[in-house]
């Protein structure tokens, strides 16, 4: 087997120039991992709905609680036949309720 002596020294520099070009790519992924990115910002914004709904459940939780005692009054009442509607005032109400919407 023989060695071939000329060309030891120029693998040998084959081999340095690669392992310079690695150190060289690897120092500049460094470095480029190294700047800090700017982050990017993010931003909310709530439309007017979004508000009048948040608004709206706020009034119904600030709202009075539910009367159970006078709800079992009213059912007995219109059972019995008791309870009378006033068309005029139920009227009124809806439509004032129908303006409040708008």
């Amino acid at each position: 087997m023989a060695i071939n002596i000329n060309n030891l020294s120029n693998n040998n520099q084959v081999t340095q120039n690669k392992q310079a070009q690695v150190k060289q790519q690897s120092a500049q992924v460094a470095t480029s991992n190294a700047q800090p990115k700017s982050p990017n910002q993010d931003s909310v914004s709530i439309t007017p709905q979004a508000k009048q709904l948040h608004e709206m459940q706020k009034k119904a939780s600030d709202g009075p609680a539910v009367d159970q005692k006078k709800i079992d009054e009213l059912k007995k009442a219109i059972s019995s036949g008791e309870y009378k509607v006033d068309p005029e005032k139920l009227a009124a109400s809806i439509a004032k309720f129908e303006f409040e919407l708008i």
